[in-house]
């Protein structure tokens, strides 16, 4: 029997650290049992992994929870999964296509119209490590899907949003973002070479970017917004990394991945803790990995960048300033002549099929 033990005990040591290290990088629950009844909460991309966990969540903690998603066989049944599991019937599917600028507009309008107020804003949609794709109005499908139409959408609610305040913007950004640099020159990848992965990290930046300027831009309006590193989660956000598409990363990578990453149920958490906890109250422009406050990298910290993103991300997706610092134009005719300048310079559009 004697000699059993040792193998035993490494056995039991590695295990016992292995969880230690997964619970330690998964960040845990969220804390906060707070409720939020009568509260109205859009998630963008919620019929799958972590945005479904959070409506889930949210939808047991008494919200009530628009759903935008692109495949809207497959949103209607994860509400209709949500609403079961969670006995809250105020859980809905809505059509949101975030590579259309068109279905861009139509979202926002119909919440404008049907919702009384928008208590909580979460862009959660995304992709990820995407080939040379576009966007139906020609922009690159990772920094038009993860940056610019998450831009027009919340700009599109502000005035929602603040006339609910105290409210919420939560943006899902990732910790690729560090990597990242915004080509001011070439946004879109015509002139070099396409490099998914920077691609991609472009895009995480312009998140982080666009958190904080749009929080100085709503200073005391009582709307706050913050970014947010989820962690690692098992999602289908990494179906075009291929990761697991070898025998090599299947059978020998694959075990010490699943050390380090969590589920959607966990990965959802993050953004439960930024939509509910009372200490969130008045905190904005902050980066959190998970559920702790980071400094970002140095280079989300440029002000003068954020403020040029801003205003390129603002004639790309059409929408005019009107004089004040933290006002944009909600005006759902069309494109400004820069708009449209721009658009004729991408070249034809591409199906975003796929995302």
């Amino acid at each position: 029997m004697s000699k059993y033990i040792l193998p035993v005990s490494v056995f039991g040591t590695v295990f016992g650290c292995a969880v230690l290290l997964k619970n330690h990088v998964t960040g845990g629950r969220c804390p906060s049992k707070a409720t939020i009844n009568g509260k109205t909460v859009v998630i963008t991309g919620a019929n799958t992994g972590i945005g479904k966990d959070t409506a889930r969540e949210l939808a047991k903690r008494g919200g009530r929870i628009i759903m935008g998603c692109r495949d809207m066989e497959k949103c209607e049944a994860a509400a209709k999964e949500i609403r079961g599991k969670t006995l809250n019937p105020h859980v809905y599917s809505r059509r949101l296509d975030l590579a259309s600028m068109k279905s861009i507009r139509e979202f926002a309008e119909r919440i404008k119209q049907e919702e009384q107020h928008v208590d909580v804003l979460i862009n959660n949609a995304g992709v990820m490590r995407c080939p040379a794709w576009k966007t139906e109005d020609g922009f690159d499908v990772q920094f038009g899907v993860n940056h610019l139409g998450h831009f027009l959408l919340t700009n599109l609610l502000l005035d929602k949003l603040k006339e609910s305040a105290p409210s919420r913007v939560i943006n899902l950004a990732s910790l690729a973002h560090v990597v990242g640099k915004i080509d001011f020159e070439d946004l879109n990848w015509e002139k070099k070479k396409f490099d998914t992965k920077q691609a991609y990290c472009q895009s995480k930046l312009a998140n982080v970017l666009f958190t904080r300027e749009l929080a100085k831009r709503l200073h005391g309006t009582g709307v706050t917004v913050n970014a947010v590193h989820p962690g690692v989660v098992a999602t289908e956000l990494g179906r075009h990394t291929g990761l697991h598409q070898s025998q090599f990363s299947s059978s020998v990578l694959s075990p010490f991945f699943s050390l380090l990453v969590k589920s959607p149920e966990l990965g959802a958490q993050s953004s439960v803790y930024l939509a509910v906890s009372e200490e969130m109250e008045g905190v904005t422009g902050r980066y959190y990995d998970v559920m702790t406050e980071k400094e970002p990298a140095p280079q989300a910290l440029d002000e003068e960048a954020a403020r040029r993103l801003w205003e390129v991300s603002s004639k790309l997706v059409g929408l005019e300033e009107e004089g004040q610092h933290d006002k944009s134009s909600t005006s759902a005719e069309g494109w400004s002549k820069a708009a449209q300048t721009q658009r004729q310079t991408l070249g034809p559009a591409v199906s975003a099929a796929g995302l």
